[in-house]
């Protein structure tokens, strides 16, 4: 169980305006949880703090425990060595993000096993090789280079990247940014598919209400880096009790109503 408690987060000159302002939200094992919001409204920092990639200047207080475990007492190697990757992984916004173009998509996820799971290289290739055919893709492909992939195969890509370490949680930030809608329903369905399989507590971030609300077993609402609201999502969907709630869903339906 992930829980946030007391979180606040300010960048560099930005000291009297918070990124996130005293944040306490609880993420659950095996669950998917949606953060949404508005841009700006503290998502991407939640999930940065979360991965304890902050960058220099950034200001955190409060806690965040990860099963029992208070990572914001953790230096950064402790970090880099026994964290990220193998107990809180990231999917990227935007795959293209998460590759270095020059390098073959088995030479990078291989790294990560190397780095994190002491394999040789020749079994951190294969091992490569299975998990992009978990998600979808051909085992072959892991002598291809990123360019030659298109967008939602980048990001199925940069899932099996993330799944290499077998971490128990994933943050995904936007994951179907610029994607068409036809592959933003493929990537969730995937997503989907591999919480269950895997047991995952998965985070997903989005601005997106509707898709929020297809996959997400629970929702947490921000404003201006703060949570205004939070629960099981039928509940927080059919009864929202914050005016920004009522605000996103009044929008989601117009869009509806617009789009038919």
């Amino acid at each position: 169980m992930i829980v946030v408690e007391g979180l606040r987060l300010t960048y560099g000159g930005s000291r009297d305006i918070p990124a996130l302002d005293g944040i306490d939200v609880v993420f659950r094992p095996a669950s998917t949880t949606a953060v949404v919001g508005e841009s700006g409204s503290g998502k991407s920092s939640l999930v940065a703090a979360l991965m304890g990639i902050l960058p220099p200047g950034a200001s955190l207080a409060g806690k965040i425990t990860v099963d029992g475990r208070d990572v914001t007492a953790l230096g950064e190697r402790e970090k880099a060595s026994s964290y990220r990757w193998t107990t809180v992984s990231l999917v990227l916004q935007g795959a293209m993000n998460a590759f270095t173009p020059v390098l073959t998509l088995g030479r990078q996820i291989g790294e990560v096993l190397e780095i994190h799971r002491g394999l040789r290289r020749s079994d951190a290739l294969k091992r490569a090789g299975t998990l992009l055919e978990e998600t979808g893709l051909p085992r072959s492909w892991t002598g291809r280079y990123p360019h030659e992939l298109s967008g939602g195969q980048k990001q199925r890509a940069a899932i099996a990247m993330a799944l290499a370490c077998d971490a128990p949680y994933l943050l995904a930030d936007e994951p179907t940014t610029a994607l068409d809608v036809i592959t933003q329903a493929e990537i969730i369905t995937l997503l989907g598919e591999l919480t269950r399989s895997r047991g995952l507590g998965l985070v997903l971030v989005t601005h997106d209400l509707a898709l929020a609300s297809s996959v997400a077993d629970e929702l947490v609402v921000l404003q201006a880096g703060r949570v205004v609201e939070e629960g099981p999502t039928g509940h927080v969907l059919a009864a929202p009790r914050h005016r920004h709630t009522i605000d996103l869903l009044e929008a989601l339906k117009e869009l509806e109503a617009h789009e038919s």
